[in-house]
């Protein structure tokens, strides 16, 4: 089988200094993503998940330490403007909170990074068209947030997350607003994604049962990736899991 490694982070170490002492947010982190696979990343809070994200997006600088990209290290990405155009070109972004605009209807929320991207109205169409029927929502396209279930908000960002079609998705907590059915169709939606377009996804959850939609789960602690798992997708990967996790949460290893 042929595996295309997407982004590659080689000791990475984020170091946030205090007047009176320094904290280490991530301490020489070294993991990968693949093509087409999805990789949860689980620890408690301040652990060093959110940092970890924001050094992938390239919204905040390492300390030291490398990230490739298609096996291509891309030390300048981390200063603007390479930094914004690295996004636009390679990230999506799905949030907890859903961070809809509320004054533009499904459709124009959607449409935004392509407006952004100053693609071409007809262009804006056709890949609207597309992802709406990818993701069943072609019936709210008219809708406002504020007149849609927190499921349904979910499905909207996810769609306005691929409509530039990234490489990498990164979703921080997205389904820590959901109650558990929805939070199931929202990681099916997710699977189904990433198989349908090979899409390469980086999540963070504090839920063992989201992890196991994913192909690995990295347990964080200290800035650190202390353990990782690789799911069989099978009914005894939600134990092992919580198992993992409890450790981390107990401070132990």
């Amino acid at each position: 089988m042929n595996i295309t490694e997407v982004l590659r982070l080689e000791n990475i170490t984020k170091i946030y200094k205090q007047e009176t002492h320094q904290v280490f947010a991530l301490r020489d982190v070294c993991c990968s993503l693949n093509k087409g696979e999805m990789v949860a990343i689980m620890g408690t809070s301040g652990s060093g998940k959110s940092t970890l994200l924001n050094m992938v997006s390239a919204l905040d600088e390492p300390t030291s330490g490398d990230l490739y990209l298609l096996g291509k290290k891309t030390k300048e990405i981390f200063k603007e403007p390479h930094a914004s155009d690295y996004r636009k070109a390679n990230i999506g972004f799905i949030f907890q909170s859903f961070q809809l605009l509320k004054n533009l209807n499904v459709e124009d929320n959607i449409a935004l990074p392509l407006i952004l991207n100053d693609v071409s109205q007809v262009e804006i169409r056709e890949r609207i068209g597309w992802v709406m029927k990818q993701l069943g929502i072609d019936k709210w396209r008219k809708h406002r947030p504020t007149e849609l279930s927190g499921g349904q908000q979910q499905r909207v960002a996810v769609a306005r997350a691929i409509i530039t079609n990234p490489p990498i998705l990164l979703a921080d907590e997205p389904t820590g607003s959901l109650d558990f059915n929805t939070t199931k169709d929202i990681m099916n939606l997710l699977v189904q994604l990433k198989e349908a377009n090979n899409q390469s996804i980086l999540l963070v959850t504090h839920d063992p049962y989201v992890a196991t939609f994913a192909n690995r789960v990295l347990f964080f602690h200290d800035g650190q990736i202390i353990n990782e798992y690789h799911n069989t997708h099978q009914e005894q990967d939600l134990d092992i899991i919580l198992s993992k996790f409890k450790e981390i949460t107990r401070g132990g290893h």
